[in-house]
């Protein structure tokens, strides 16, 4: 696999900020340091970051490592990329920036979806995804209707880690599980498409050049290989996008095997051999960051998110309220919550969708609220998992990540609805900065993936609990009336 003494680097370009990892030929994670970064909303529903200040995050977090740790970084021969997926950065024939990125959870281009769609029928097939306003190609096309003139100079639209790439050796490039979340990308044949490129009025010359993720894919540049005291060749891998490169860091990186992720949204990610969409059930179907490997996404918007928002108006805090329902819980109750507070992606693609409570009587306190709402969580996942199969999936090595999973009870009903046992890692960060050094080392290297990206140590397992599996998948079946019925009423 190389030189053992040498040392690789892993940058996740997140939406809060920039970290850096550094990662010993072993794989053991030596050190990492991290960045802010800021969020502008100009208007309600819009949500942008300056690139510039990625690139200043990404060299502040790099030279702090090179001062904390100048040795190890002098054996640096790799360096991968993780980032935020979606977001629209829009460069003129000179590099420079036109206009602030457009991001991925920004919603300003319903319209346009529609307008994609219909002027490429077969977009669905293509892409594998329904046009959703967080995919980038809908941020284009509401560019071009509305700033015609920034439109009008583009030369290229790169993805927020793409930029950094750019500033770190000079080239357009990105990667196959990146490029899958543009809705430009044939992710079956993993190429540009034409067609969905020509529905926003663009070509393959606007595009990057395409490598897999643990492929070569620039060189760092002389100038910062000298700043940040490192070796004489630094490989750039093609990296991927935030949820594919942490699954690398995990080991999900072959068919059936996946995570759950209890963040602020819920993700419910699983390894595929080949390209299964299932647009029906709002499944995300992405190229994965390993080569002839894809994996499929069913989104929850609010997971984590949804006790935080009734802890926040209890004036309590939600690890406090997980708290107080795990030391009573004696299996569902009559209460059900829809958790549905910022609109819901899978399986429903409603962006209006709003949450509700159903079932409150006298006894209906605090506890019993939280509980209705960890349960609804759980039922979304369920949700995920059932559409996911019906796009032929098979599930068979869960992996727990994201704050809600320090919640054993909350994970104990996510594997119970599930029938699936979750694993949990012992302590250590393995998320997209650790996975997008395995990725530079693999690259660097020439080194074969599947080697190099096996599953940490797992500390524990949560499996499901059958004294409350009957009643939890009645109130599932509740759980999926509720949201017909309340759809309805809304019409």
């Amino acid at each position: 696999m190389g030189d053992l003494g040498a040392y690789y680097v892993g940058l996740d370009i997140g939406t809060s900020g920039v970290k850096a990892a550094l990662m010993s030929a072993a794989g053991n994670l030596e050190a990492d340091a991290v960045a802010p970064l800021e969020v502008f909303r100009p208007k309600p529903g819009w949500s942008e970051q300056n690139p510039s200040d990625w690139w200043a995050a990404t060299q502040s977090a790099l030279d702090q490592l090179a001062k904390a740790h100048p040795q190890k970084m002098a054996r640096v021969r790799g360096l991968g990329l993780s980032g935020q997926m979606h977001g629209a950065t829009l460069i003129d024939k000179d590099d420079k920036v036109l206009r602030p990125a457009i991001l991925w959870n920004d919603g300003r281009s319903a319209a346009e979806c529609a307008e994609i769609e219909r002027d490429c029928p077969n977009s669905r097939e293509i892409a594998g995804n329904i046009a959703m306003p967080g995919f980038t190609a809908p941020k284009i096309a509401w560019v071009r209707k509305h700033e015609p003139d920034i439109y009008g100079r583009i030369a290229k639209v790169l993805l927020p880690k793409d930029y950094v790439r750019l500033c770190l050796s000079g080239d357009y490039v990105s990667d196959m599980s990146d490029a899958a979340g543009t809705l430009w990308l044939n992710v079956a044949e993993r190429k540009w498409s034409p067609e969905l490129l020509a529905a926003t009025g663009l070509d393959e010359s606007h595009m990057p050049r395409l490598v897999e993720g643990s492929e070569e894919s620039a060189l760092l540049r002389d100038d910062l290989r000298q700043r940040w005291g490192m070796g004489e060749k630094v490989v750039i891998a093609g990296g991927g996008g935030d949820n594919a490169v942490p699954a690398c860091g995990i080991g999900a990186i072959r068919p059936g095997e996946g995570f759950v992720s209890l963040g602020t949204s819920g993700v419910l990610f699983v390894t595929n051999d080949r390209f299964r969409p299932n647009t029906k059930g709002a499944v995300h179907a992405f190229c994965h960051a390993v080569p002839n490997t894809w994996h499929q996404m069913g989104v929850i918007l609010s997971a984590s998110d949804s006790l935080n928002w009734l802890a926040h108006n209890l004036g309590q805090s939600g690890v406090a309220l997980a708290g107080k329902v795990a030391e009573n819980y004696q299996g569902p109750g009559e209460e059900i919550f829809l958790p549905y507070l910022s609109g819901e992606r899978t399986p429903h693609n409603n962006a209006a969708a709003r949450g509700s409570f159903v079932g409150l009587s006298h006894l209906s306190d605090s506890t019993r609220l939280a509980q209705a709402v960890m349960e609804g969580v759980a039922f979304a996942f369920k949700d995920c998992q059932r559409v996911l199969g019906d796009a032929g999936t098979v599930v068979n090595k869960l992996i727990a990540v994201g704050g809600g999973s320090n919640s054993r009870l909350w994970l104990e009903m996510i594997a119970t609805l599930l029938d699936q046992e979750i694993n949990i890692l012992a302590d250590g960060d393995f998320g997209g900065a650790f996975g997008a050094a395995r990725l530079g080392l693999c690259a660097a290297e020439k080194a074969d993936p599947f080697t190099v990206c096996t599953t940490p140590e797992i500390k524990t397992s949560v499996t499901p609990n059958r004294d409350w599996a009957a009643a939890l998948n009645a109130n599932y079946q509740r759980y999926r009336a509720l949201y017909a019925a309340i759809e309805e009423t809304r019409a």
